[in-house]
């Protein structure tokens, strides 16, 4: 019989909670269509404050400390979502379906990785591990529905919009925790430190060079207002670990 310690179980009950909190920002999104279209841009302008401002003011900083290294992975997974967004547009010719299946991808890889970070902080400390999980629950809503909303964008039909983007944002999260609980431990903080730069340059891909963008097509009023919204929850969160 398998015998889990009790950082397990945190790590299972934050990871679950994250997948919940997701899901329900993709069914709100999914039952009131008509106010999702109008907030959109909104939406899109409060995430890419959130996914701007992590990576540069947290997650790089915090993996070139660990490896010097981490710059290059950074640069790596920038270019990797860059590069993928082009296949996907010269694959299918749409450059709707590319930018929903672009960003989905990136959000997939970032939830992902949040399962992981609440392995990592809860092998650290109990307390590093509550703070680091609140933070990261707190956007897991937003993050929800705005996987939902930029799948529509991309002109995928609603109900399959609602499934793929609980399997991309939802799932993953928990996927992720309990696959790397078994391996975390055999990683340094080396090894992690490029796995962090790596992620923090597809925030950045995603937040600087397709959100906003993006939702500054729409020219509506109170955008910046959102973007900066979700910086300033983005500094909160960061600042509440570092407590």
């Amino acid at each position: 019989m398998i015998a889990f310690s009790a950082e397990f179980y945190w790590i299972g009950a934050f990871a679950i909670v994250a997948a919940v909190v997701n899901s329900a920002g993709i069914v709100a999104i999914f039952r009131h269509r008509e106010w999702a279209e109008r907030s959109l841009p909104y939406l899109m302008c409060f995430a890419a404050g959130i996914l701007i401002t992590t990576p540069l003011i947290h997650a790089l900083p915090h993996a070139i400390a660990n490896n010097a290294a981490a710059g290059f992975t950074a640069l790596f997974g920038f270019l990797f979502m860059y590069l993928s967004n082009e296949a996907i547009k010269r694959r299918t010719g749409e450059e709707t379906l590319a930018f929903g299946v672009t960003a989905a991808e990136g959000i997939g890889i970032h939830s992902l990785v949040d399962g992981v970070v609440y392995t990592v902080t809860f092998n650290i400390s109990l307390l590093t591990g509550v703070l680091a999980g609140t933070g990261l629950v707190v956007h897991e809503f937003a993050e929800g529905a705005i996987t939902y909303l930029v799948l529509l964008k991309g002109d995928v039909a609603e109900r399959t919009a609602a499934v793929y983007a609980f399997f991309i944002a939802a799932l993953t999260t928990p996927i992720g925790a309990f696959v790397a609980y078994p391996l975390v431990s055999r990683l340094g903080e080396s090894q992690l430190g490029l796995l962090l730069g790596f992620v923090s340059g597809v925030l950045i891909y995603v937040s600087a060079a397709h959100l906003l963008p993006e939702a500054r097509t729409y020219e509506t009023d109170h955008s910046m207002l959102a973007l900066l919204a979700g910086v300033a929850l983005a500094l909160v969160i960061v600042f509440a670990r570092a407590m």
